[in-house]
């Protein structure tokens, strides 16, 4: 798509890329800037964004990424990142300077007035996965005395540099949060209807202290474009808009899905991150699991006794074992999920334990009757065999099922991503009972041991 353009920048025609780029909208333009970096050089990245219309620069530099941004800092001048960070809003800025070092930052806040400078430095104050880091403080205030036609001219006069006016906030004179009017409530109502006779005054807000993950629900149960932030005396300090909460969701996504992969979790992108970076994410997992492993491998071990008198309980020990993970696996992925989106609770464990017996009787018992047709009607074994490999699935399917669905809802209990527990972790857990529940019975049932 942008090929013609990483082209020009190979052949160093500067002007014609130029002229190329601004055919697109900021979005695509911080696109090609990111292929330019690794298809030809960061150098004539730069040299691209630096070229570009001082306005458009500011909107494209919010669309790159970390890494990119880094870079681009590093290779303009010290009035090229003012101008940068002074165009940004507010919440983009406070993102910006979160990643920049302390340096650079102190250089920044130097030339920033000081009303601005006191209020970023109380924004950095904040915690990096909380409300107060995601907010910013460019939304419309209103009085509740105000008419419709005065807050649609205070609008048209300041709207302009709101990051949102879709939705107003009414405040008192101590900034307290008396409610919202939804721009659309502006247009319909009269012009000297009075703010207070419409406006709404069951507001949902959260704390400037709130974890961002608990706001990302509130955004997907009300389906809100933005939310208040307010502190312990109801003050509004700011708001989350949704194209915020929308790069949370994807941040807590990634982070689950490296966790539930047994990785480390990184926001670094994998085409960026060198080998050495990527093995060490990976290693540390990689050793408790074969850890896991080797437990599993001396239980095999004590029961070697049982496996030279009963060689064909080696041909279903890999059977047993991968569907004891696999089942366990399917309700720790169902309930992590569950979890995230609010539909299963810390006091839902014991429902979820009796739900996972339920299914997993029928699922163990479709299992072991398949089996037991397979191994004894079809395939001609033993009864006994056929008997105790079917037994042993029954109460490995349930074991694990029932591990499965409660170890991710314990997790979260004692503060532990329940991410964590899934499938790598469950189903070296499985591979350990379902082993010993399958010698164990195959001691007692074929007599031997």
């Amino acid at each position: 798509m942008y090929d013609e353009i990483i082209t020009l920048l190979e052949e160093k025609q500067f002007n014609k890329a130029r002229k190329e780029v601004l055919n697109y909208n900021e979005a695509d333009i911080a696109e090609i800037i990111e292929d330019a970096i690794e298809e030809v050089s960061i150098e004539k990245a730069i040299i691209l964004f630096r070229m570009l219309p001082k306005d458009i620069s500011a909107e494209v530099f919010s669309f790159l990424s970390s890494d990119t941004k880094l870079e681009i800092i590093n290779g303009i001048t010290d009035k090229e990142i003012q101008y940068i960070v002074d165009e940004l809003f507010f919440d983009d800025m406070i993102d910006l300077l979160e990643e920049l070092p302390a340096n650079v930052v102190k250089k920044i806040l130097s030339r920033t007035e000081k009303e601005k400078r006191n209020l970023i430095n109380q924004f950095l104050k904040y915690p990096v996965d909380s409300a107060g880091s995601l907010m910013t403080i460019e939304y419309v205030d209103l009085k509740k005395e105000m008419t419709v036609k005065e807050s649609i001219e205070y609008l048209k006069e300041h709207g302009i540099s709101k990051e949102t006016i879709y939705t107003c906030y009414v405040m008192d004179s101590g900034r307290r949060l008396e409610g919202i009017v939804p721009l659309r409530q502006l247009i319909i109502s009269e012009d000297d209807t009075v703010l207070k006779d419409i406006m709404d005054t069951d507001v949902i807000s959260v704390n400037a202290f709130d974890d961002q993950e608990e706001i990302a629900k509130v955004f997907m149960k009300y389906d809100f474009i933005a939310l208040p932030v307010v502190d312990k005396e109801n003050r509004l300090v700011g708001i989350i808009t949704i194209d915020d909460i929308v790069d949370v969701i994807e941040q807590e996504n990634t982070e689950d899905f490296h966790r539930m992969a047994a990785l480390m979790p990184s926001e670094k992108q994998y085409m960026g991150s060198s080998a050495f970076f990527l093995a060490r994410q990976r290693i540390p997992w990689l050793l408790i699991l074969m850890f896991s492993s080797i437990i599993t491998g001396s239980i095999i071990g004590k029961f070697q006794l049982v496996l030279s008198q009963v060689i064909a309980l080696v041909t279903f020990l890999p059977m047993v074992m991968g569907t004891g993970g696999n089942a366990g696996a399917q309700s720790s992925t169902l309930v992590i999920r569950g979890m995230a989106v609010g539909d299963i609770e810390l006091s839902d464990i014991l429902r979820v334990v009796w739900k996972e017996i339920k299914v997993s009787a029928i699922v163990g018992i479709f299992l072991s009757l398949f089996n037991f047709v397979r191994i004894y009607v079809v395939g001609g074994g033993s009864l006994l065999l056929a008997i105790t490999v079917s037994l042993s699935l029954f109460l490995v399917v349930l074991s694990a099922k029932v591990i499965g669905g409660t170890l991710p809802i314990i997790a979260k209990k004692i503060g532990i991503d329940p991410a964590i527990m899934a499938n790598p972790f469950i189903a070296s857990l499985t591979d350990m009972i379902s082993v010993t529940i399958y010698f164990i019975l195959a001691t007692i049932l074929l007599g031997i041991g």
